[in-house]
């Protein structure tokens, strides 16, 4: 039986597959014959070579299997020294799953002749215990090949019985919640801060280093873990009477997690820690009333914090952070004054676009009186202000945490299954469907326990930060969008410090490039059984944007999937022979495929997703929507060459498009291997649709266009903007899951030469 397959990235060979293989009792011999066989060069009566041939090839090397190589977690292994702790073992199943978890309990009991109190799982509430001071936690969790358990014990009693390592797939290190950290007791918490610290490096002070700029409450830069990421110089506020200390929390509580992401992950690692950004602060608010407030005095105060720390150090690279709404968007997704100014700084367009800017903002938090509704009052309880703003980032909620430790919440669940929308999290579901499509991402916003007095927050369900008087203690909990806006910030971060070059709408397209959506979003937002519509896709980015980010993929290409990423500029219009603007520029973008690779992969399927990101210049008003009064001074599209189309009917198809739409005219979804397709996926400023087939077909597909539709340079001649070039990020992947074939390595070559784009 296969027991697990891990690369051998932590032995430093990370070309190396390593696999774990069971083999029962008294078949060992006859695994050995297959491998002497082998080696031996025996052929069968026709002259074949003998079965197995394909996987032997493959074989390096066969050891007999330690603790080690059963250990798959991401997590350093555990050492010597560090004494007992808390391992996740799963167990697999075979014919009789009942019985190997008895032998497994029985070979620990062996461990040692103590007296041993077994506690039947699923029943009892108290562990049992050995006099070797082992523990197996009460429970297991099973699926259809295993069965998880908890074991205390140290590295040495786990690597002390050979039959009961041979009753083991997999190790894994438990996972801490916060409600176990918050719970220590002060002096305890700042042992567990005096770890993390020794283990921890942070970079020194330099605008080449990303910056997070909260806008918030301030911060108080006295907590030690974010006193070293957290310059004097960089604290802020727009009203200097205010002071730049937290007095509230809600702003330290941000930082925290901004730095370091939930705090429970870099608490229970042993693993050195490396941060590769740093922290400034601008201080919005004189208290924490984030969902308070008149939206016109926000967005002149928003606009104020951003310039603070720009004066200090006009060059630095950053990204804006912004967990401030208004208490609700009764607008239905329509441009207020506050989104406009995040609009308007984004895309700089007092500076022609010279310093453009990320900005990372909160969607808004649903009411807890909807709690109990969840999750249908989701979808009624829209995004607040100013999360309807084309250019921002806007952030919404899901959440993985649903194990409730709270001993007086035992009998207690959650809210949330694992991976679906967090309970607090605002949807564009309401909003009227020519605006944009938002969030446009999901992060940890934490979960909410069912109680007989209805749903409430709690500490395991929570996520570990900074608190903001740390003389008392270093840590507390926090939860909801503003803490998945923090964590967007910090990818964000993360992704400037490995690109230090990108564009803010090339990180914004990354991040959103990288999302998905988790099987519990499908599971419960799209039909089971038949194919969804394109409604029903778009209907599950209002509740769930494009879905979780995940920064490797938005980093790096593997194997069997490569990304391309282009920056450019075209110029949307030119003056006509009439003197009244018209379209000018079209992109074709040649996509540097292996075409010959794709075919020899023939029916087998593929997935190519494009996404498309640039930012507006907002005119806001009320004088309609489709006329000369357009809210974006451009629109720019996408779209994919289709099999058996030539390059001149491709463009002739495109030129079409921006016709009809501009004379409002509703395109067609004719290629129904979009998911989204383009009537609803051009909403907004950030476009990106995913086409599944075969890989023939996408071989086929060889060219990419971007081009522009009608906004207010265009139709508002009078302003004289309409000669203005407009940037954009062009972002596009295939992939081939189901395959081994290495895609990468055939097309580098290919993009070291420049990419061709005609200019039409």
């Amino acid at each position: 039986e296969l027991l697990n397959v891990r690369d051998g990235s932590q032995q430093g060979k990370p070309d190396v597959i390593q696999a774990t293989v069971f083999v029962p009792d008294g078949k060992l011999e006859h695994f050995e014959n297959l491998i002497r066989n082998y080696l031996a060069e025996k052929v069968d009566s026709i002259g074949r070579p003998r079965d197995n041939r394909q996987l032997i090839d493959a074989i390096d090397q066969i050891r007999a299997a330690s603790l080690r190589a059963l250990w798959t977690d991401t997590a350093d292994f555990p050492t010597d020294d560090e004494g007992p702790l808390w391992w996740e073992v799963w167990l697999p199943v075979r014919r009789d799953r009942e019985a190997i978890i008895s032998g497994f309990l029985s070979r620990v009991e062996a461990i040692d002749s103590g007296a041993v109190q077994l506690a039947q799982l699923g029943e009892s509430s108290e562990p049992w215990t050995s006099d070797a001071g082992m523990r197996v936690a009460d429970g297991a969790i099973f699926f259809p090949e295993r069965t998880v358990m908890l074991v205390h014990a140290s590295l040495r009693q786990m690597q002390q019985s050979t039959m009961l390592l041979n009753s083991i797939s997999e190790l894994r290190r438990a996972r801490e919640t916060a409600e176990f950290f918050q719970e220590l007791r002060p002096d305890e918490q700042q042992e567990w801060l005096e770890d993390l610290l020794q283990r921890a490096q942070y970079p020194l002070e330099g605008d080449d280093v990303p910056h997070v700029c909260l806008l918030d409450t301030g911060v108080n830069r006295g907590h030690q873990f974010l006193e070293p990421a957290l310059a004097p110089g960089d604290l802020h506020s727009i009203e200097p009477a205010w002071g730049t200390a937290d007095g509230a929390g809600h702003g330290t509580e941000m930082a925290g997690l901004a730095l370091g992401g939930d705090l429970t992950n870099l608490l229970e690692g042993t693993g050195d820690i490396v941060f590769r950004h740093r922290l400034e602060s601008v201080k919005l608010l004189p208290r924490n009333n984030s969902n308070q407030g008149d939206a016109v005095l926000h967005g002149h105060r928003t606009i104020e914090a951003i310039s603070r720390p720009e004066i200090g150090a006009p060059s630095r690279s950053r990204v804006f952070g912004m967990a401030v709404t208004a208490k609700d968007n009764v607008d239905r997704g329509r441009p207020s004054a506050w989104s406009a100014a995040v609009d308007k700084m984004a895309s700089d367009a007092d500076g022609q676009g010279a310093n453009r800017r990320l900005l990372v903002i909160s969607a808004g938090n649903a009411r807890p009186d909807s709690w109990a509704q969840y999750p249908h009052a989701n979808d009624t309880d829209a995004i607040h202000d100013p999360g309807q703003s084309w250019n921002a980032l806007a952030v919404g909620a899901y959440t993985d945490l649903v194990d409730v430790t709270e001993p007086d919440a035992a009998d207690h669940e959650a809210v949330a299954a694992v991976g679906a929308l967090s309970p607090f999290s605002t949807t564009s579901l309401t909003w009227q469907d020519r605006w944009p499509l938002k969030p446009d991402l999901v992060l940890e916003g934490g979960n909410l326990v069912q109680t007989v007095h209805g749903p409430c927050t709690i500490d395991s369900l929570s996520l570990l930060t900074a608190y903001y008087r740390p003389n008392e203690r270093p840590f507390t909990t926090t939860a909801a969008t503003s803490a998945a806006t923090a964590l967007a910030t910090r990818m964000a971060a993360s992704v400037m410090a490995e690109y230090p070059t990108l564009w803010p709408e090339t990180v914004r397209g990354l991040m959103v490039h990288s999302a998905e959506w988790t099987e519990a979003m499908r599971a419960s937002y799209l039909p089971a059984g038949r194919r969804p519509s394109k409604t029903q896709y778009a209907q599950l980015v209002r509740r769930c944007g494009f879905g979780v980010p995940d920064l490797d993929r938005a980093l790096w290409s593997v194997a069997n999937s490569l990304t391309m990423v282009v920056e450019e500029a075209l110029h949307p219009f030119q003056r006509g022979r009439s003197s009244q603007p018209v379209l000018r520029d079209m992109h074709l973008h040649a996509l540097p495929w292996p075409v010959e690779i794709l075919e020899d992969l023939g029916d087998a399927p593929v997935e190519m997703r494009v996404t498309l990101s640039y930012f507006i210049e907002p005119n806001p008003s009320q004088r309609g929507v489709r006329s000369q009064y357009r809210y974006e001074s451009h629109g720019l599209r996408f779209d994919v060459k289709r099999p058996r189309e030539s390059v001149a009917d491709f463009r002739r198809r495109i030129n079409i498009a921006a016709r009809d739409e501009e004379e409002g005219i509703r395109t067609t979804d004719s290629d129904p291997s979009w998911l989204i397709g383009p009537s609803q996926r051009h909403k907004g400023s950030p476009h990106s649709d995913i086409w599944t087939g075969t890989a023939a077909d996408l071989a086929s597909r060889g060219y990419v266009a971007v081009y522009p539709t009608a906004g207010w340079w265009k139709t508002r001649p009078r302003l004289e903007r309409f000669d203005q070039a407009a940037r954009y990020a062009l972002i596009v992947s295939i992939s081939a899951p189901e395959t081994d074939v290495d895609l990468y390595t055939a097309v580098r070559l290919r993009v070291e030469a420049p990419i061709e784009i005609e200019v039409c």
